[in-house]
Formats: structure tokens, C-alpha cells, sequence
């Protein structure tokens, strides 16, 4: 599971890189540099993509003690 959910966030990154790396500039993210209001949305994204990652470590937690528990009954 873990395994699964690193593969999963490398494969975002990467996906988010390509993004990053083009060269066309876009209006909107200068307007958004120029006022400060880029920062407000990189923060947001950035604590979505952290509750979303400790969310799913929480779930995988959750999950395994659970599967311990049924090995233990079995």
C-alpha cells in the first residue's frame, strides 16, 4: 500500500513538472504573481495535497491494524 501511494504521488510530481516547465507564459499566473495572490493559492493547493496525504496514511493505518486483527481472530 505504501509502495502504491509513492508511486502515486512520484507520478503527480512528475506530471506536475511537466506543467512547470513550459516555456509559453500565462497572463493569469503574472497577474496573480504581481498582486501576491500566487502565494495564497500555493498554499492551498499545498495544504489540500497534505490533509489528501495524511488522510490516506491514516486510512492505510487504519486498514492494516484491521488486517492484524483478523490474521490474530483467524
Amino acid at each position: 500500500m505504501k509502495k502504491l501511494i509513492l508511486l502515486t504521488l512520484m507520478g503527480l510530481m512528475s506530471f506536475f513538472s511537466s506543467f512547470a516547465q513550459s516555456s509559453n507564459q500565462v497572463e493569469m499566473a503574472d497577474f496573480l504573481r504581481s498582486s501576491g495572490k500566487i502565494y495564497v493559492v500555493v498554499s492551498v493547493i499545498s495544504l489540500i495535497l497534505v490533509g489528501f496525504i495524511v488522510y490516506l496514511f491514516t486510512i492505510d493505518r487504519k486498514v492494516s491494524r484491521l488486517e492484524k486483527q483478523r490474521r490474530n481472530k483467524l
